[in-house]
């Protein structure tokens, strides 16, 4: 999960339906196994051209990461005309670029990459395109336009303004109210525009101020180490928002070992066990704000319908586009049941 690319693009909330219902109209049939509640066939059960899809990412080594291949796995296994050529995945990048390499030199018919690093894969993107290969640039952005055909992925500047919005309501009543912040890691831009979103929405609120913000490493243990720094040196405050499910996990314990309840947080990304968190309501984490792995589903439908030479349903173009942007969507207890189906593991 990671930079985002100019806010150009359509703003799709896809998190909020499955991903065959945003992109019906590139999608056609289903293999006869009953689907998952996140990965619903397309009304389109036509089968098209065969294609061949590539799909090279990096190494799963977070649950959001992990999320991203089942989301692209599973999706592909609803199309009997889709074949799937997955990679194993590296956060090298000499071996991403290999990898990639070799699904060129098979002559796959599309291309979807999540690079590890999205402007030091530019040129085998660029390698890619310049084959005949259209790619779908998943999440992380190449530096130059000309190394993809689409970019889908998330909003990482509206997951910082929803989450800043979400906490500003709960708090419009309170006197001097107090937020800290527990972000990511502090040398990816990604972290930055969530910072930046959610300093801009605070802005509506002049009766709250963000008094605390440490930066973790969206890791279980690091969420856990800098959550306990915070709760020492900030005897009291209102709300936390915290940028990575993952690293929430251990921000949860830290708060649970030092018995504070006295306020109420918000995470991100949209992990299965946040959300169980929010429908039992029996912890601080009361909402968490979505970057929606289902990205992957719909990066796959999006490469299926370029190997189909289609466009998406829904619109009169007959072209798909070349930027589709997700909804950061807030899920509280009011919700949760909604998106429970999406939440990752």
């Amino acid at each position: 999960m990671t930079q985002l690319p100019t806010r150009r693009g359509l703003l799709f909330g896809a998190a909020a339906v499955s991903a065959g219902a945003v992109l019906a109209g590139c999608t056609s049939n289903d293999s006869g196994d009953e689907p998952a509640a996140n990965d619903q066939p397309a009304a389109d059960d036509k089968p098209g051209k065969a294609v061949t899809i590539g799909f090279a990412g990096p190494q799963a080594d977070h649950g959001w990461l992990n999320a991203i291949n089942d989301n692209a796995k599973s999706r592909a296994k609803k199309y009997s005309d889709v074949t799937l050529e997955i990679t194993e995945g590296s956060n090298d990048t000499a071996a991403q670029i290999g990898q990639i390499q070799t699904l060129i030199n098979k002559k796959v018919d599309v291309l979807v990459i999540l690079p590890a690093d999205g402007k030091a894969l530019t040129q085998v993107g660029l390698q890619a395109m310049r084959a005949g290969i259209p790619v779908i640039n998943l999440d992380r952005v190449f530096a130059s336009p000309q190394a993809y055909r689409c970019w889908i992925g998330g909003d990482n500047y509206g997951m910082g303004l929803n989450a800043g919005h979400y906490i500003g309501e709960q708090l419009k009543g309170k006197k001097n109210a107090k937020v800290v912040e527990l972000a990511g890691l502090d040398n990816l831009e990604l972290t930055q525009q969530r910072t930046k979103g959610f300093d801009d929405a605070l802005k509506n609120y002049p009766n709250i101020r963000k008094v605390a913000r440490q930066a973790a490493d969206f890791t279980v243990e690091s969420g856990q180490a800098k959550m306990a720094q915070l709760l020492q040196a900030q005897s009291n405050f209102d709300a936390l928002w915290n940028h990575d499910d993952d690293q929430g996990v251990g921000a949860l314990r830290a708060i649970d070992q030092a018995g504070r309840d006295d306020f109420l947080m918000v995470g991100g990304a949209g992990a299965k066990s946040a959300m169980d968190a929010i429908k039992a309501g029996n912890s601080v984490l009361k909402a968490t704000v979505l970057y929606p792995p289902t990205m992957a589903a719909s990066a796959i439908d999006l490469a299926r319908a370029l190997g189909q030479s289609k466009g998406v349903g829904g619109l009169a173009e007959f072209e798909i586009p070349s930027s589709l942007t997700l909804y950061s969507a807030v899920v509280t207890k009011d919700n949760v049941d909604q998106y429970l189906p999406t939440g990752f593991i």
